[in-house]
C-alpha cells in the first residue's frame, strides 16, 4: 500500500528529485488523487514556461558593471559582494517572472485559442519526452499490456499507431491525469533520438457533443509543435519539438490507423 504522500514528495516529483522507489509510489498515489495530479501538472506547466522564458537569460555572462562593483569591495569579502549582486539579479528575474507568466508566459496566443486538453498535451511532453531513465512507465517490450492497461483506465479500446515506415518506434507510454480523468500519453523515438508523443483523452462528461474538430489544428506551444484532432468522445494530440512537415506526416498516419477506433469498444 502506497504511503501517504505529503507536499514535499509532490515538488520533489516535479523535480525529478525522487528515488525510483518512492517516485513510483507517488505516481501510484498521482493515479488515484486526481486533485493532486492536477497540481502537478500545473507546477510542471509553470517550470517549463519559465524554463523557456528564462534560461536565455540566466545564462548569460554577469551584467560587466555588477562585475565591476564586485572588484571595488574591499579584498574580505569579493564572494560577498557577487552573491549579492546575482541575489539582486534573481530576484528581479523572479518577480518579474511571477508577474508575467499568468497572462503573457503559460499560454501562446495561438495555444490559447486550441482545446484545453492540448495545452495540457503540450506540457506532458515537454515534461515527459527529455527523461532518460524513465521517460515511460510501460515500456514498448511490453506493448500489448500497456494498451490493455490504458484502455481499461481511460475507457475504450486504445491502439498504439505503428509509425515506423517513417522511422519512429514506439518507447513505450505513461497514464495521466487530465480535466476528464485518466490519459493515455504514448511516446515514439526515431534513430536519432528525436521524441514524439500522441496524447489521448476522452471528453469531458456533457461537452462530447462539441467535439466536431475532425479536422486537424496545429499550434506552437515553446517550441513544441502540436497537431490535434477530435473523433466523437476523444481528442488526440500529437507533440514533438521536430519539423512540422514530419510531425504532420506522423499526425496523419496516426489519423489514418486510429479513426473509427476509439470509442467503438
Amino acid at each position: 500500500m502506497t504511503d501517504r504522500v505529503n507536499e514535499d514528495d509532490l515538488h520533489a516529483f516535479v523535480d525529478g528529485s525522487l528515488s525510483d522507489a518512492r517516485r513510483l509510489e507517488v505516481e501510484a498515489w498521482l493515479a488515484a488523487h486526481p486533485a493532486d495530479a492536477e497540481r502537478v501538472q500545473a507546477w510542471a506547466g509553470q517550470n517549463y514556461a519559465l524554463h523557456a522564458a528564462f534560461d536565455s537569460v540566466l545564462n548569460e555572462p554577469l551584467p560587466i558593471h555588477l562585475v565591476r562593483a564586485a572588484r571595488r569591495q574591499p579584498a574580505r569579502t569579493p564572494y560577498k559582494a557577487i552573491a549579492a549582486a546575482l541575489a539582486f539579479v534573481a530576484s528581479g528575474l523572479i518577480g518579474y517572472g511571477i508577474g508575467q507568466v499568468p497572462d503573457q508566459l503559460a499560454v501562446n496566443p495561438p495555444l490559447a485559442s486550441a482545446q484545453p486538453f492540448v495545452r495540457d498535451a503540450a506540457i506532458a511532453h515537454a515534461v515527459f519526452s527529455p527523461e532518460v531513465r524513465h521517460p515511460v512507465e510501460v515500456e514498448a517490450a511490453h506493448a500489448e499490456h500497456l494498451v490493455s492497461w490504458l484502455s481499461k483506465r481511460v475507457g475504450t479500446e486504445l491502439k498504439a499507431p505503428d509509425f515506423a515506415v517513417l522511422g519512429f518506434e514506439l518507447l513505450g507510454g505513461r497514464l495521466l491525469t487530465g480535466e476528464s480523468g485518466p490519459v493515455a500519453q504514448f511516446m515514439y523515438q526515431d534513430a536519432s533520438g528525436r521524441r514524439v508523443t500522441l496524447y489521448v483523452r476522452r471528453a469531458v462528461a456533457g461537452k462530447a457533443a462539441q467535439n466536431r474538430e475532425t479536422t486537424f489544428r496545429h499550434v506552437t506551444e515553446n517550441g513544441v509543435d502540436v497537431f490535434y484532432w477530435i473523433d466523437r468522445d476523444f481528442g488526440y494530440a500529437l507533440s514533438g519539438q521536430i519539423a512540422p512537415a514530419d510531425i504532420r506526416k506522423l499526425a496523419d498516419a496516426a489519423y489514418t490507423q486510429l479513426i473509427g477506433h476509439a470509442g467503438g469498444g
